[in-house]
């Protein structure tokens, strides 16, 4: 039984690592920087006040798949995170061996984790939306649930904060380029230069928004309203609306509009 356990890790380590998955996963955090960079544009015209569709992935996909072969390329991305998602397992399970800090290591392996179940609803959510079945409201539907558990409340609000505080992290992260640890950045200074300045305005946005949608969880644990906890769309869209806040959306905008430019640097030089 050892000797067959043995065997069949030995088997999937070797999958997960083999060339077809790593050029797969920079082909998901290429389809990662197209998402963003749909929601960036989307968010601009929020900003704008020109925005109809939502603000998020779901968003994003709806409006990619209007355009001609828009449905083919949601299949594209859809297998592009599954494969990232693969990746993403094997770094949780086996990666990192060139981190000499153990520490560094588990929390980059517990990153690793959450971004598989990151990757594997974007492709669940690209593939529903090219197949005409995909749907809103799965984040409120989901904090309504969490409402009728005994204590949910204080459930949501602790989901709320600790949402919040990964936002933070990632605005510290970003402005301290730690992106680069898991990069093998190019030697070209000039390069350089532009993929630390791009990470770190992408990165510091991103957090931004998290931040924003952990928020908004615990105001809606606050208020016991599970219509106040509706994702990134919400969020954006709460930002316009207070005082100078198509000003502040739109660096929001540009910020995310930057992450998506990131991940095509990140799909070029991450180590996989």
């Amino acid at each position: 039984m050892t000797s067959a356990a043995q065997s069949a890790n030995s088997s999937a380590k070797q999958m997960a690592r083999s060339r077809p998955v790593k050029v797969a996963a920079r082909v998901g955090i290429l389809s990662y920087g197209i998402t963003h960079l749909i929601i960036g544009v989307l968010a601009l015209q929020v900003a704008f006040g020109q925005g109809g569709e939502q603000a998020d992935q779901s968003g994003a996909f709806e409006a990619l798949a209007q355009q001609p072969f828009g449905r083919v390329l949601l299949w594209v991305l859809a297998l592009g995170f599954v494969a990232a998602a693969v990746w993403r397992a094997e770094q949780a399970i086996w990666g990192y061996t060139y981190e000499s800090d153990q520490k560094k290591v588990v929390r980059k392996k517990v990153v690793s984790g959450v971004k598989v179940v990151i990757f594997l609803v974007l492709a669940v959510l690209a593939w529903n939306t090219a197949t005409g079945s995909g749907g809103g409201g799965g984040q409120q539907q989901a904090t309504a649930g969490v409402f009728g558990l005994p204590g949910g409340q204080f459930i949501v609000g602790l989901i709320g904060l600790v949402v919040l505080v990964v936002g933070v992290v990632k605005i510290v992260e970003g402005y301290r380029k730690k992106f680069l640890e898991d990069m093998s950045a190019p030697s070209d200074h000039r390069a350089r230069t532009v993929l630390e300045r791009v990470g770190q305005v992408g990165n510091v946005a991103k957090g931004i928004a998290i931040g924003l949608i952990g928020v908004l969880l615990i105001v809606a644990a606050i208020r016991v309203n599970p219509e106040e906890a509706t994702g990134l769309d919400a969020a954006l869209k709460g930002l316009a609306a207070q005082p100078y806040g198509p000003y502040l959306l739109t660096a929001v905008a540009l910020g995310i509009v930057a992450y998506g430019v990131f991940c095509f640097f990140d799909a070029r030089y991450h180590r996989v």
